[in-house]
């Protein structure tokens, strides 16, 4: 059996086997909450320290609880999980791996800032297609308190955001994926990952830790043109084309640098930041940012329309921007990532 094709060199992975989302599991805070999204997720959180004595470990507790809400659906307990990958914003991925560490799974922390989402199920899919492994679980988390904490000021700082500038959503998706194949699940509402593109690093010359959406906006632009070359049809048999997260800015410059590539896209093409909030009601800057954006848009709105068969395919895009807190204080420009990976009704 040929597991995996590569278009090129480098190119378009396109999955052999079934590799199906099983389930997945959503939580999101307050103002995620008070957004268009609000049904798709499993629980909303109103407190901010979710009852926990830390922002960091409310972040671990989403991440616990969104891994248990996944498990619950998919039937499946975590001794018949093969490998767990997941990923958040903090130092040495500590909000994954203390929320985690109750589950009876191998373990694999992951870092690629807002495109974790993609990063986390792109691996995944790698490993299934392997046949090294059977199932998979991804998890990935974010929290406004902690990431503002982290990277930029103490909130009791009271300091103002920049009018460029995302707003890291609070919020956890998590999925269970598995070869279909040996397993007996229900072929109703089937969601597969069949293809992925791994972005090359890009670096824009962007040092404003203020506008992301610039900063990241070369590597979504480079992996859509990638894409595009590498594919006999490019997206014409798309429903969306789903950037995670440009934000405002950074999905108007998008569109700037596809230039003749955006024409048969833009009316697919959307970002994760602009649908998980109201930017023209909800106090949220140029939109959400953060590896729980993707997540969770991901995870509740994506999935949902996509096992309804409201939708047959969606390319996801997650884009992150590769850059720590010391590296701007010395003054380097923020390089960026950008992972794509087709998310379909379809196995073929």
């Amino acid at each position: 059996m040929k597991l995996c094709e590569y278009s090129s060199e480098r190119g378009i992975l396109k999955f052999r086997r079934k590799i199906r989302i099983v389930s997945c599991g959503c939580i999101g805070g307050k103002k995620e909450g008070e957004g268009p999204l609000s049904r798709y997720f499993d629980e909303i959180r109103d407190d901010p320290l979710s009852k926990e004595n830390s922002f960091e470990k409310a972040e671990a507790s989403l991440c616990r609880d969104t891994l248990r809400y996944a498990l619950d659906k998919s039937g499946l307990c975590d001794g018949s999980i093969d490998v767990l990958l997941a990923g958040d914003l903090l130092n040495q991925c500590s909000g994954t791996g203390y929320g985690l560490e109750e589950f009876d799974i191998p373990y694999f922390g992951l870092y690629g800032a807002c495109s974790t989402c993609a990063e986390g199920l792109i691996t995944a899919a790698l490993m299934i297609e392997s046949g090294l492994v059977s199932t998979a679980a991804v998890t990935v988390s974010s929290h406004f308190c902690s990431a503002e904490r982290q990277f930029r000021f103490p909130l009791a700082y009271g300091s103002f955001a920049l009018p460029t500038a995302q707003n890291t959503v609070t919020g956890s998706g998590a999925f269970i994926l598995c070869n279909e194949d040996k397993f007996d699940f229900p072929d109703k509402g089937a969601v597969y990952i069949t293809e992925a593109l791994p972005g090359i690093v890009c670096d824009s010359g962007i040092n404003d830790a203020g506008n992301m959406g610039a900063a990241m906006c070369g590597a979504a632009a480079d992996t859509i043109s990638r894409y595009t070359d590498g594919s006999s049809v490019g997206f014409s048999d798309f429903d969306l084309v789903a950037t995670g997260d440009l934000g405002w800015e950074g999905t108007k410059l998008l569109s700037v640098l596809l230039k003749e590539k955006a024409e048969p896209i833009k009316n697919k093409l959307t970002d994760c930041g602009l649908l998980v909030y109201d930017i023209a009601k909800q106090s949220c800057g140029c939109g959400g940012s953060g590896c729980g954006c993707s997540a969770v848009v991901t995870a509740g709105y994506f999935f949902d329309a996509l096992s309804r068969g409201e939708m047959s395919k969606i390319a996801l895009i997650g884009t992150g921007a590769m850059m720590s807190p010391k590296s701007l204080y010395q003054g380097m420009t923020i390089p960026s990532v950008a992972h794509l990976v087709t998310l379909s009704t379809s196995h073929q």
